[in-house]
Formats: structure tokens, sequence, C-alpha cells
């Protein structure tokens, strides 16, 4: 059994070893179970690459493997012995995080909500986000304890479907403040298939996430690229930093993706099948139906519609 300092030694030789690009990101896989395609090492590759800056944003589109090139990075952070890890993410996909970590990266993971946070601090531990697995959270259980999470030392922050926060330079939203200000101190890597939907102001909002000196403040941003005339291509060249893309056109090469034709039948229902839908829409306009709750009546009465 080594010795901590020893391990670390163990882990710089390694390092030295072992060089750049590629190569350091192999030394991580080891253990890995995971299949790759060419741009999530890239985009991989580019997470890691420049160690000054604050962060950088991965913006795939739909499907192209965004949380196989954040997996990478953290199990390469792992590999080198930097294991303060955090990843914020809706509390929907969190189980999945951790599946996902476990099976293919082999990265032990602890999830962390109101009920575990207690259980943990039970157990003895006064500060549970201070755990020696990689700790997996809420966006909004994030905002509830960004305190704690200011506090510790990250050696890296994921967060996943940034887009969320995208208005989190506005005073307004306080759930994105409390997070930018919690991890702002740290490295990120944002993982998001819109960058920006409606307005180069989203994009913006996003910057402030992983460093709010980026762009300077607002009205500068404002004027020099959503205003009329704005430099688009400056804009473009200075994304290029800490922004990366693939786009699925650009992976046909080796990734299949099954072609999907659109065929349209006329259907015409029986008048056993037209009475039984006049039966139901009636039902559902009816405003003393007990089995449909007033607060969800609209999504209710839609889903049953559709089945």
């Amino acid at each position: 059994m080594i010795s901590s300092y020893h391990a670390k030694y163990y882990a710089f030789e390694l390092t030295r070893q072992g060089g750049e690009g590629v190569d350091r990101l192999s030394r991580s896989l080891f253990d890995a179970c995971v299949d790759l395609n060419p741009h999530q090492i890239e985009a991989a590759l580019f997470a890691v690459r420049s160690p000054v800056s604050k962060g950088v944003l991965l913006a795939d589109e739909v499907g192209l493997g965004k949380t196989i090139e954040a997996g990478l990075v953290l199990c390469e952070y792992w590999a080198e012995r930097k294991r303060k890890l955090l990843v914020i993410c809706p509390a929907s996909i969190r189980k999945q995080w951790a599946l996902e970590l476990g099976e293919k990266f082999n990265l032990p993971t602890e999830i962390l909500d109101a009920k575990s946070y207690e259980e943990s601090k039970a157990a003895g531990n006064p500060m549970p986000f201070d755990s020696k697995a990689l700790v997996i959270t809420s966006m909004n259980y994030a905002s509830k304890c960004a305190e704690e999470i200011r506090a510790i030392p990250w050696d890296l922050v994921v967060i996943d479907e940034a887009h969320k926060l995208r208005n989190a330079y506005r005073q307004s939203n306080k759930m994105g403040q409390r997070i930018r200000w919690a991890v702002e101190d740290h490295r990120k890597v944002l993982l998001t298939a819109t960058p920006l939907q409606n307005s180069l102001l989203e994009l913006y909002g996003l910057t402030t996430l992983i460093d709010d000196r980026i762009f300077g403040d607002l009205p500068s941003y404002r004027t020099q690229y959503v205003n009329t005339n704005g430099d688009l291509e400056d804009l473009r060249s200075r994304l290029k930093f800490f922004c990366t893309r693939t786009l699925r056109r650009q992976v046909l090469e080796y990734i299949k993706y099954t072609e999907r034709k659109l065929i349209t039948r006329p259907f015409k229902p029986t008048e056993n099948e037209q009475k039984l839908y006049e039966a139901i829409s009636a039902f559902l306009q009816r405003p003393d139906t007990y089995s449909i709750p007033n607060q969800q009546r609209h999504l209710t009465t839609l889903i049953v519609r559709k089945l």
C-alpha cells in the first residue's frame, strides 16, 4: 500500500512520460468501456488543452455524445488525482449521469439531494459536498447550497443543459446568479446543444458562467455584436478559443444515422370511432369532472385526446 505522497509522485512521473494530446487521454481510458468517435476525442482534448482558461463550452448537436466528452475529461482529471469533481445537471438526469460515469468510466459517484445530504451529515460528515467520490447534484440544489459549494476547491465543475442558465447574467435570475457565484473561481465544462435560441444575449449569459470577463460588460457586448452592424466575424473568432460545436452532417463519414422517410396516409374514422371521440370530448369539457384535477386540466385533456 503506497502513501498519498508516493502516489502523487508516481502520477507525476506518468504524466511526464505520457506526453500531450491523445497520449494524455489514453492513460485515463485504461478502464473505460466506451466506443469513442473522433469528434468526441477532439472535444475532450479541446477541454483539457488550455490550463489557463476558466472553462470551455461543448455545444455539439443533439445525440453526438456530449456526456461521453465530459466523461473523458472527468476521467482524465480523476487519473491525474484531481478528484474534487462536481456535476450540476437537471434533477431528472442525475441518475443517468451516475450510471454513465460508473458503467462507462468506472468512476465512483455520489448523488446529493436534500435527503442524502442530511444522511451524510447524520453520519458525521459536516460538509457532504466535500466527498471522496465525484459529486452529482441538481441545479436547484446547487443553488440552495451555493455557500458550501463555493467553499470547496473544485478541480472541475461540469454543468449539463447549461442553456437553462443562459440568463444567469440577469439579477432577476436568482438560481443562475447563485450557481455562477458558487463556481466562479473554478474551471468549468458547460454542455449544451443549443448555445443560443432567440438572441445573442443568451450566448453572452453562458459565457458569464465560464468567466464574466470574456466579453466584458453587457453594454459593450451589445454595441459590438448585438446592435445593427454587429461584428459577427469577430464574435466567431473569439468563440473559437472556448467553444467547440460539431453538427450531425459533419460526422456522417463514421456515424450512420437511420434514414427516416415520412409517409402521410389519409385516415377516416368509422362511425363508432367518431362517436367514441365525440363522447370523450364531451366528457372532457364537463366542468364537474372530478377525475381531472383543475390544476392539470389542460395537460390531462391533451394527453387523453392523444390517446
